[in-house]
Formats: structure tokens, C-alpha cells, sequence
């Protein structure tokens, strides 16, 4: 077990939780951010598990602390999955091998890391952000439960009236790794920023995914490619697990910048007063090129 004694804020809770990161190495600045505001603004949780591949392991350990550990992939993943320098990117990138899968890109893997870690851990509940994310209100894991029952983010018909073709094909192949027929796409979307998901089900839908294929689930995950990890649990819950132990939410409790050109100092105070009274952080992709410094000095 990965997991150290569990320490909760506050008073005890009947269900732990745990947050979750995936990250690398050029995002950990960004990382470092989350954790100091994490510890300034997060109550009930246990534990801060950030997962990295095992060439970030060294950089990141700078950011553990009593209930902050760094996960080395190598923990986590079928040992036939080797990270490799990726020549397409003249070697400043990986690519993930096997002979049992697609080549995996850093983006696959991540998502690989954050369904494995259900089995290295203890606590009930894993609460999943993201490194570009920054908490600024109060939050509390706990609220993510009505009694025994976790929160399972579901924006109803939101597929529906998505147009990007990838969604569609990542809904379809969820279908597919769980054996549900026809192999069609949910109406519904899963996807968000700040999620959780039960660590109990995480382990039953890699179960069913096993079963249904006689392969390991990462196996059969990774010869697919098209893949979310957040789609395929939120249509093992409805349409497998049932919902005896979720609930159904669409408040998105992370306000996102998604893609647009970096934000100013005044582009970011505009966004941050525009979230919603029941958001408690903000995400601002790295990918926009919005500055560190600027975010940090922001907040």
C-alpha cells in the first residue's frame, strides 16, 4: 500500500478521500501552485497523491510533505509498459511501448495512472484534479457525499450537443472495454474538471473491463487508444454498477480556460470573478501559454 496513515481534517468522517494529480515534469510549477493552495483552502482529505512517470519522480519530490506523496508509474502500471524518449519529438517527449498495446502518449497514460491507483490505496473516495488547477475557496472532500453516496458528475444529454467527433468515439469505446451493446454513444457527458469517483467501483469496472476481454484492463484500454477515463466510469456507474452508491451531479465546481490566447493580469481577475458561486477553483490550461507568475500573483 502506497497509502500512509490517514489524517483527516476536522472531525472524523465516516469516508476518506484522497486527492489525485497526473503530472510531468513541464507542468510543475503549475503543480507546486496546486499544493500550496490545496493546503490553504482543502479540508477533509486524507491524502495528496501526485502520479508522474518515473523520470519526474526525482523533481517532484520536492513538493511531498506528511500527506503529500509522489507515485512513481513503475508503482502503478504493468511492468511490459516501457517509457521510452520519442523520436518524433526529437526525444524531448515519451512514448509508451509494448507489445500489447498502441504507442501511448502522455496524455493515455496519465489517464492510466489515475484508474491503477485505486488499487495502492485505501481511502473511499479519489478526488482527481488536475496540476493547472488552483483552489481560492474553501472545499471540503466530504461535501462530495450525500450520506454513503459519492457525487457522480453527469451533464445530462451534454454529448448530445457536443460537436467534437472525439467525444463521440470515446463514449463508443467505453461501450466497447465494458461490454455494453450496441456499442453506441451515452447521450451523456462525464467529462470535468474535479471529479470523483469511488474507489470500490474503480475497481469493479476494472474487473468487469477484465472480464469481459480476458486481457488486463490496461491492455484493453491501450489498444483502443480513443480513450476517457472519465467516460468509461461514469457509464459503468449508470449502466452497469447502477447508482446504489453514486448520485448524480452537473455543478462543475472548477471554472476552466480551455483554449484562447494567454490571459493578462486583468483577463485573469475578469475570469476569476466570473465563477459561480458553488465554484471553489480555477483551471487554467498550460497550453494557452498563460504565465505561472502571472496566475500565482493573481491569486
Amino acid at each position: 500500500m502506497i497509502s500512509p496513515p490517514r489524517i483527516v481534517d476536522d472531525a472524523a468522517s465516516a469516508h476518506s478521500a484522497a486527492i489525485v494529480t497526473a503530472s510531468y515534469g513541464p507542468d510543475f510549477e503549475r503543480c507546486r501552485l496546486l499544493c500550496e493552495t490545496i493546503d490553504a483552502h482543502v479540508t477533509g482529505m486524507a491524502h495528496h497523491y501526485i502520479l508522474v512517470a518515473h523520470h519526474d519522480v526525482q523533481l517532484f519530490r520536492q513538493l511531498e510533505g506528511p500527506r503529500r506523496s509522489v507515485v512513481d508509474e513503475r508503482d502503478l502500471l504493468p511492468s511490459w509498459l516501457h517509457a521510452l524518449p520519442d523520436p518524433t519529438s526529437l526525444f524531448t517527449r515519451r512514448i509508451w511501448l509494448s507489445t500489447r498495446t498502441m504507442p501511448l502518449r502522455g496524455w493515455h497514460v496519465q489517464q492510466l495512472r489515475r484508474i491503477a491507483l485505486h488499487a495502492k490505496i485505501d481511502e473511499d473516495a479519489l478526488i482527481y484534479v488536475d496540476s493547472d488547477v488552483a483552489f481560492i475557496k474553501a472545499f471540503d472532500c466530504r461535501t462530495m457525499w450525500q450520506d454513503d453516496k459519492l457525487q457522480l458528475f453527469r451533464r445530462e444529454n451534454g454529448l448530445a450537443q457536443n460537436t467534437r467527433k472525439e467525444h463521440f468515439r470515446w463514449s463508443s469505446n467505453a461501450a466497447l472495454a465494458l461490454g455494453i451493446e450496441p456499442p453506441t454513444p451515452s447521450p451523456h457527458d462525464y467529462i470535468v474538471t474535479l471529479i470523483a469517483w469511488r474507489r470500490q467501483s474503480i475497481q469493479a469496472m476494472c474487473e468487469r473491463i477484465e472480464a469481459v476481454h480476458g486481457r488486463h484492463w490496461v491492455e484493453v484500454l491501450g489498444s483502443q487508444r480513443q480513450f476517457s477515463e472519465c467516460t468509461i466510469y461514469g457509464r459503468y456507474v449508470d449502466e452497469i454498477e447502477g447508482l446504489d452508491h453514486h448520485y448524480h451531479s452537473d455543478r462543475e465546481l472548477c471554472r476552466v480556460y480551455w483554449s484562447g490566447p494567454e490571459l493578462s493580469a486583468g483577463g485573469l481577475q475578469a475570469f476569476v470573478s466570473g465563477m459561480a458561486a458553488h465554484q471553489v477553483a480555477i483551471g487554467i490550461q498550460s497550453f494557452t501559454g498563460t504565465d505561472i507568475n502571472q496566475i500565482r500573483a493573481t491569486l
